[in-house]
């Protein structure tokens, strides 16, 4: 329940004249001495007295539904605590009997009622509080006679009340018409006390006094402090009305506030404000620049009124300046050799990675300045680009910082919003730095590949101030306006691939590239790290599961199909909360389980990539292609086909331009060479030719499934099956040549995981053999082939 707020005007009720059964003479037997109980949270019913309420809760609904329905008498008691729906706990003891004049229902199901209070009551027992609250009440008479100090005190805090009136033009409107000449103390008390301005607990004391005199005795000292107030207002009032306006309502009220606390004694929440801050700006360690910029700030803060907009954009902007870490940095603990247990202990594998990380910190423990190439990592996701941040902070000792840059399209993200803006804040650099508190954290700028750029600016272009160690000392955000040096912090960037970075942006980066992990590599990513790791986070010991090597490979060969490990995390954990639901349904489960493919199949079902899915090609007009993505190595199928037509070349699957010119270089060499190579070719102009990629809804492009569109041409036209668990990559020329593509070792690596035996390679790529894993190139047979004439050799032997 609250007050209604549409009339909060006429709160302050006078006293109605009418007699209303109020308690003056011997309790009348139409009162009863049991009463529902409503609790009220912000107002106090005096005897007398008339106020409108709003009800909002069910139960209270209910409540006055009740009553209305009945005698219309209802106990109004106020709550210790603002609540809902009081217990008798949250009550206090005194209250007052009220009755309902007229209730208006409303359509948002709340309830207005005008009430009526008419006597005091204390509470006794509760005898109900479902669905409301319903207890006996004793009521206490007054005399019918008052005595000589009863109308003394009446008479005195009547001259108060009416000095006060004087000095409240607003009350004393609202007493015109109200009969103050009662010959009933008590009445007059209670009047009085009503339109008072105390707080509701001061109000609850004097309901709660049934005495006459005990309630005047405690209502003289708060009509002699109104009264001290008031005329402390009208002095304020006076000295403040020669600058007052219409448009000057705001700065009058925080001039009178401002009298008020001087008049009190106590400090002035301004003055407080810009002591503090200038004792924050006597203990920071600001550069010249900065420090006359703060300061300049702060003459213009003490001249200004709080009152002006202007104030409190001033204010945030001087705290911002003195709460960055101009001069707090974290002392580095770099040692080389716990570096490298670091990341070995963090990352399996990555060794070429590991070491050009520990070739720079080398570089930077000797030079002292991190004044070098901006370091890239570009792989797959989840093979750990994220955590190698991480870990090169922990082998510092600095404190780590991530900022997503994923689909950011404002400039103002990186360099700030300027000041003339609401509610304009730095970029995110600087609100990182004053979250870390120091000025020489580790900062990794994720997935920079994913940058936006719109009608706000080019956030990428941003980053080339932050990025260059030439300009990052003095880098100016749009919010400061002041140089700050960023050659402290230690860049790292990372990327899915880095065709989508712009060029400027790609020329400060040294791009160091994360590998897909092989199979091998997964396994013991599995054993040594996730396994021990989801255990624990699933409330397992190590010894309560035993997951074989042999499992492990089958849910990495026939479960996951991905570059990174991510998807495997996310499979273990099933498995492992599947673990956990059968020990806690089962008491005969194990204290070691041993998992093994049957389980595996129940719980996961059937596999979704099963292990023969690409080997056998089924008839001619088909080949396998290898492509690469962000995401690593793909399996790529292509079908030709031949029908009549008008001689048009027809490609389907979502391809982009390149890979469609790519067939139609294929066709053109094809059609060339059909003699020398014996194709029995149809007459072209007669015919169409359809080429379709499957998984019509990925996009596809790329120079380099050439050849594989050349092999499903000829294997049409020959009418001759490829070899089944053959691929093959590489760009065709219009004559013939097989050229060198990129992403060898992730096509190898797909190749491996959908079971091919062979794959025919550009001869140009040889050197990129050395980077294959050794565990791959024992598990291939490669065809390094320079021609179209190489490729026939291979495939229609």
């Amino acid at each position: 329940m609250q007050l209604d707020q549409d009339i909060i005007d006429i709160l302050k009720i006078k006293a109605s004249t009418k007699s209303l059964g109020s308690e003056s003479g011997n309790a009348s037997p139409q009162f009863p001495k049991s009463l529902p109980i409503l609790g009220l949270a912000d107002i106090v019913i005096f005897p007398g007295m008339v106020a409108p309420l709003l009800i909002e809760s069910v139960s209270s609904n209910e409540l006055i539904d009740d009553v209305v329905s009945g005698d219309r008498l209802i106990g109004l008691v106020l709550q210790t605590t603002p609540v809902d729906d009081p217990s008798p706990e949250d009550l206090y003891p005194c209250g007052c009997l009220a009755r309902v004049q007229k209730m208006v229902k409303q359509p948002n199901q709340q309830v207005r009622i005008l009430i009526e209070g008419l006597r005091r009551f204390h509470t006794g027992k509760f005898t109900k509080t479902l669905p409301y609250l319903l207890a006996e009440v004793e009521y206490h008479d007054e005399p019918t006679a008052p005595d000589v100090e009863s109308k003394a005190l009446a008479r005195t805090a009547k001259k108060l009340f009416q000095e006060i009136l004087q000095h409240s033009p607003t009350l004393n409107d609202q007493f015109k018409s109200t009969n103050l000449n009662t010959d009933q103390p008590g009445k007059m008390a209670d009047l009085i006390g009503a339109n008072l301005n105390l707080k509701l607990d001061q109000h609850h004391l004097l309901l709660s006094l049934f005495d006459v005199k005990e309630r005047y005795k405690a209502l003289l000292p708060l009509l002699q402090h109104e009264l001290e107030l008031q005329s402390i207002g009208s002095k304020i009032q006076k000295e403040t009305s020669s600058s007052i306006s219409k448009s000057q309502r705001d700065f009058y009220l925080k001039e009178q506030l401002r009298v008020i606390q001087r008049e009190l004694g106590e400090e002035e929440a301004t003055v407080k404000d810009i002591r503090l801050l200038q004792e924050t700006m006597d203990r920071a360690s600001l550069p010249k620049e900065t420090r006359d910029v703060a300061v300049r700030e702060l003459e213009r803060l003490r001249s200004m009124s709080p009152s002006l907009p202007e104030y409190g954009v001033a204010r945030h902007y001087l705290e911002w300046l003195l709460e960055l870490p101009w001069d707090a940095s974290a002392g580095d603990q770099l040692d080389l050799h716990r570096a490298s247990q670091v990341l070995d202990q963090q990352h399996f594998g990555l060794k070429k990675v590991k070491d050009r990380l520990l070739e720079h910190l080398a570089v930077l423990k000797l030079s002292g300045t991190v004044r070098g190439p901006i370091l890239c990592l570009v792989g797959p996701p989840g093979v750990g680009k994220t955590s190698l941040g991480q870990s090169v902070a922990d082998a510092m000792g600095r404190p780590f910082a991530r900022i997503a840059l994923g689909g950011v399209r404002d400039e103002a993200e990186i360099r700030g919003h300027r000041r003339t803006y609401v509610g304009a804040m730095p970029g995110r650099i600087l609100q990182t730095l004053k979250r870390l508190k120091v000025s020489n954290p580790v900062v990794l700028l994720d997935e920079v590949d994913k940058l936006g750029a719109d009608f706000r600016g080019d956030p990428a272009s941003a980053l080339l101030e932050v990025l260059d160690p030439q300009q990052n000392k003095h880098f100016s955000d749009h919010y400061l306006e002041v140089p700050f040096d960023l050659s402290d912090i230690l860049f790292i960037t990372t990327a899915n691939w880095l065709d989508p970075v712009h060029p400027a942006l790609r020329d400060r980066l040294e791009v160091i590239e994360l590998p897909s992990y092989t199979t091998t590599e997964k396994v013991e990513i599995a054993r040594s790290h996730l396994i021990p790791k989801l255990l624990n986070d699933h409330g397992l010991r190590s010894g309560d599961l035993k997951i074989p090597v042999a499992l492990i490979r089958l849910l990495i060969e026939q479960y996951t199909r991905e570059a990174g490990v991510r998807q495997l995390e996310r499979t273990l954990a099933s498995v492992i909360r599947k673990v956990a639901r059968e020990r806690m349904e089962s008491a005969h489960v194990p204290s070691t389980l041993k998992l093994d493919a049957q389980w595996v199949e129940r719980q996961l079902g059937p596999s979704t990539h099963p292990p023969h899915e690409h080997e056998t090609i089924a008839e001619h007009g088909l080949a396998l292609g290898l492509g690469w993505t962000p995401s690593g190595g793909e399996i790529l199928f292509m079908e030709a086909t031949c029908l009549p037509g008008t001689g048009k070349l027809i490609l389907t699957g979502s391809l982009g331009d390149v890979m469609k010119e790519s067939a139609q270089a294929a066709l053109t060499h094809l059609r060339s060479q059909a003699q020398t190579m014996g194709l029995n070719l149809p007459p072209m102009d007669e015919h169409d030719i359809h080429l379709h990629v499957p998984a019509g809804a990925t996009p596809k492009d790329g120079p380099s499934a050439g050849i594989c569109i050349f092999a499903a041409l000829a294997s049409l036209f020959l009418k001759r099956k490829l070899p089944s668990r053959v691929a093959m990559t590489g760009e065709i020329s219009l004559r013939g040549r097989v050229l060198p593509v990129g992403g060898i070792r992730e096509k190898l690596l797909a190749a491996v995981r959908c079971g091919m035996r062979e794959v025919l390679l550009p001869e140009a790529n040889r050197r990129a053999w050395d980077e294959v894993p050794v565990e791959v190139q024992k598990r291939l047979k490669i065809h390094w082939v320079k021609n179209v004439e190489d490729m026939m050799g291979v495939l229609f032997q």
